[in-house]
């Protein structure tokens, strides 16, 4: 591939989100070429076992990610005892407040390709078994987005949308659980956020407050983030467990990601492709630190060396220590470092022994 550095710079680089598994199968050769390593989301029901088998196939290369994306997340019943049609017809009419009979018939339509909602539960009990068989896995894609609109069918090229989009509250019901089973087996995250950055802030939040000490053992990385910088600031000084990534096919999109990467801590920001070929994957990543390094006025390396000074870093040496530290979690609480800063500051004002 043009524009790309050598293989023992590349073994350095981590793609910290995409969906290899959409475009199947994916050939044995494509895994050889592959010098990075790949962060792959499950998102629904079809794909976990895909993330599974390639994450066991090449586990020097992949990191397996499970989770049920908020795009399918009308899919998930919280109420078991509902029928499919009461399940759809509560999340899609009974939350308007007028029904047109161009609502009914794109109703009637949609729920012929639905498939019968499955229970929370049985969500959880599959993505903790899976997350406890590989101990290295984390769980992603999850999250929510209050833009999406459900489609008539997934399966239609091009995708033909609904008036019907998933309440948030049901979207953020299902997120926190699985937020909550992350906290529990320790593992990290990838989460999706579309036009719901308040709302995003507030759920880590209440995480935290929920969970206490134990919700900064994990990570929490907001991925493609397109937070503005003061929103972001704000989470990265409450939360010291939450980082972000971004990729140039989502967040080239507009000029504005800049100003996120320049206001995001040097040690908070990951890179992505968020791509669904993994021919594409190192090249997309590669453009993205290209990015972070001239936003982050950082030299990109042409060459690898260890035992660099701090200053004598590039970019891939800056992105690999802060996924190693996202990846070992175990973040000291805010509370942690109020502390500390209190006990240094009365330090500084005791008197000295005589």
């Amino acid at each position: 591939m043009p524009d790309l550095p050598s293989s023992d710079v590349l073994r350095h680089v981590v793609d910290v989100h995409c969906h290899p598994t959409d475009t199947s199968p994916i050939s044995s050769e494509a895994m050889e070429e592959l010098q990075i390593t790949v962060c792959a989301m499950a998102s629904r029901e079809a794909d976990q076992t895909l993330v599974r088998d390639l994450a066991m196939a090449h586990p020097s290369k992949v990191i397996p990610c499970f989770g049920y994306h908020p795009w399918f997340s009308q899919c998930i019943a919280l109420d078991a005892s509902l029928s499919k049609e009461d399940h759809y017809k509560r999340l899609f009419l009974d939350v308007r407040k007028t029904i047109t009979p161009e609502h009914q018939t794109a109703f009637n339509t949609v729920l012929l390709n639905l498939p019968p909602p499955r229970n929370l539960k049985d969500i959880l009990d599959e993505m903790r078994q899976n997350l406890i068989n590989l101990p290295n896995a984390m769980v992603g894609e999850v999250g929510i987005d209050r833009s999406f609109h459900v489609p008539f069918d997934f399966h239609e090229k091009p995708r033909r949308r609904t008036p019907f989009n998933v309440p948030v509250d049901h979207q953020l019901a299902i997120l926190e659980a699985q937020l909550d089973l992350a906290v529990e087996l320790g593992r990290n995250v990838s989460v999706h956020s579309v036009h719901l950055q308040q709302a995003t802030a507030d759920l880590l939040d209440r995480i935290a407050k929920k969970h206490g000490d134990s919700f900064y053992r994990i990570s929490i990385n907001l991925h493609s983030c397109g937070f503005s910088p003061e929103t972001w600031r704000s989470i990265e000084k409450r939360h010291t467990n939450v980082y972000i990534s971004l990729s140039t096919v989502i967040n080239g999109k507009s000029s504005s990601y800049k100003a996120l990467i320049a206001s995001c801590a040097n040690d908070r920001i990951l890179a992505e492709s968020d791509y669904d070929n993994i021919h594409m994957c190192t090249s997309q990543t590669w453009d993205i630190v290209k990015a972070i390094a001239e936003i982050k006025n950082w030299k990109i390396e042409t060459n690898w060396l260890e035992d660099l000074e701090v200053e004598e870093w590039g970019v891939v040496h800056h992105l690999k220590r802060n996924w190693e530290r996202f990846v070992h979690g175990n973040h000291a609480p805010p509370s942690a470092r109020k502390s500390t800063r209190r006990l240094k500051k009365a330090d500084q004002h005791r008197s000295p022994s005589p």
